[in-house]
């Protein structure tokens, strides 16, 4: 099985319909951690004009995953995570950062903080979550 790094966990992202619709992209992966990035467009708002927060959800879902994949093997899957919205998504560009808590052999443990950044850069953590990771064998 590859070890996953950054061009392999972007190819894998690339082969995720949604995320293809959401036109998201890893920027750091390896070592227990991973980022994922979207640029906030009009589509993914809700009706207030917030990112909406299914699109925060699967950032969360999909930064735990890679994170939990760069120390226990590409093949694993989501067993559960839970997430709270600190504050409205407002910015240009959602950053979501996950790194591995704990991990084992077949599982790991992963926390990861969804931040906006605006025009300059400047971050705001807009939520947390929490997730489980298994192997899928």
């Amino acid at each position: 099985m590859p070890e996953l790094d950054l061009a392999l966990a972007q190819k894998v992202l690339d082969e995720q319909p949604f995320s293809r619709l959401v036109q998201s992209r890893i920027t750091a992966c390896g070592g227990g951690e991973a980022v994922l990035e979207v640029d906030i467009r009009d589509e993914l708002r809700q009706q207030n004009g917030f990112l909406h927060g299914g699109v925060l959800a699967y950032a969360a879902d999909n930064t735990l995953t890679y994170a939990a994949a760069t120390v226990l093997g590409i093949a694993v899957l989501t067993s559960g995570f839970s997430i709270q919205y600190v504050r409205p998504a407002v910015g240009r560009t959602l950053v979501a950062r996950a790194s591995v808590v704990h991990g084992g052999r077949r599982q790991a443990v992963c926390r990861c903080d969804l931040y906006v950044a605006d025009e300059a850069g400047v971050e705001t953590l807009c939520a947390v979550a929490q997730g489980t990771v298994l192997t899928a064998q």
